[in-house]
């Protein structure tokens, strides 16, 4: 461990470097002024200064005394954990209690013998050593802590995304809707959901297979999410091959455009599909819903008139965009 020693006197300097060096510590420096020892310790440069592991400084010196050095050490965040004697031949109580607010640990009194020094010097590097372990052992526990939350942000992600089209699922998708649900009753704004099901998709399995049914999802998926372009929406996967998209703050008007979008740009995808009666390329029935939401009504509200919605764009020859209106009969 590397000791410090900082007195304008080379006489003293040097007695107490041999005391040291005669109990076995080798790596010892000196420093014959405070502003030297700041430099050593890299007090206002942190990358080139030397790690220290005690200082040991005499109180009264010429220009910046010990008891300002000490100050002005201990004001460093990366120079706190460093122990500092004061070397002193003032005992009164006033100087003592002065070293010790300057963030001295200890003293050693003029006229000092070297049983007493090593005493001193023992003790403060056994309570640095400590301090090493302890601060490395925290630095562990924080990097662990950084894994563990990592891992969690990680599993969170994987938990609310739909494994095949990587967008958001369901579960999600519900969390989402209840979230901006409760704000919109606070801020008395209006909500909208789309509901998306692909065409006659049973028809398109059995005939191209379960693979190119995935494709053909993953692609779909994709093209809603690229044309749902505000940050704050969300498009979800909500079962098998059926979308939503919440849409906050947003009127029948903004939702309508949306959803027509998104129609048009289902069958601009030119996804093959000869077993359709609805075109020769795969297309999507569309059914959207707008509400105030407030605490007399839920979510499941919300969902349920987008449902009826979509239903009726199936009734009505599928391919198309149907908003609700409360005078839609329940799906059979």
């Amino acid at each position: 461990m590397k000791i410090l020693i900082v007195d304008d006197s080379p006489f003293i300097c040097q007695y107490i470097k041999d005391i040291l060096l005669d109990a076995g510590h080798r790596d010892v420096i000196c420093a014959s002024s405070a502003a030297e020892a700041f430099d050593i310790l890299g007090l206002d440069d942190p990358a080139n200064g030397e790690k220290i592991d005690l200082v040991l400084m005499g109180y009264v010196m010429e220009g910046v005394d010990g008891i300002e050095a000490f100050i002005r050490i201990k004001s460093r965040e990366h120079l706190r954990d460093i122990p500092l004697i004061m070397i002193t031949a003032k005992t009164e109580d006033r100087f003592l209690k002065a070293a010790f607010n300057a963030g001295a640990m200890d003293f050693i009194a003029k006229p000092f013998s070297p049983v007493v020094l090593m005493a001193r010097v023992d003790s403060a590097l056994m309570l640095k050593k400590e301090m090493d372990r302890r601060k490395l052992r925290e630095e562990e526990l924080l990097g662990v802590t950084r894994l563990l939350e990592k891992a969690n942000i990680k599993l969170q992600e994987l938990t609310s995304i739909d494994g095949l089209t990587g967008i958001a699922n369901r579960m999600f998708f519900e969390q989402f809707l209840e979230r901006e649900w409760r704000r919109a009753i606070r801020y008395s704004r209006q909500l909208s959901l789309i509901m998306v099901d692909i065409d006659m998709f049973k028809d398109f399995n059995d005939n191209y297979g379960h693979l190119a049914g995935d494709e053909c999802l993953k692609n779909i998926a994709r093209a809603l999410d690229e044309n749902t372009k505000r940050p704050g929406d969300l498009v979800a996967r909500y079962g098998g091959e059926e979308f939503a998209v919440v849409l906050p703050e947003t009127d029948t008007e903004g939702a309508l455009n949306l959803a027509e979008r998104l129609r048009q740009a289902v069958k601009g995808l030119h996804i093959p599909h000869k077993c359709s009666t609805v075109c020769s390329v795969v297309t999507a029935s569309v059914g959207l819903a707008t509400m105030a939401p407030s605490e007399s009504a839920a979510p499941n509200d919300l969902i349920d008139q987008a449902d009826k919605a979509l239903y009726q764009a199936k009734m009505r020859g599928r391919n198309r965009v149907e908003v609700y209106t409360p005078e839609f009969s329940e799906p059979a």
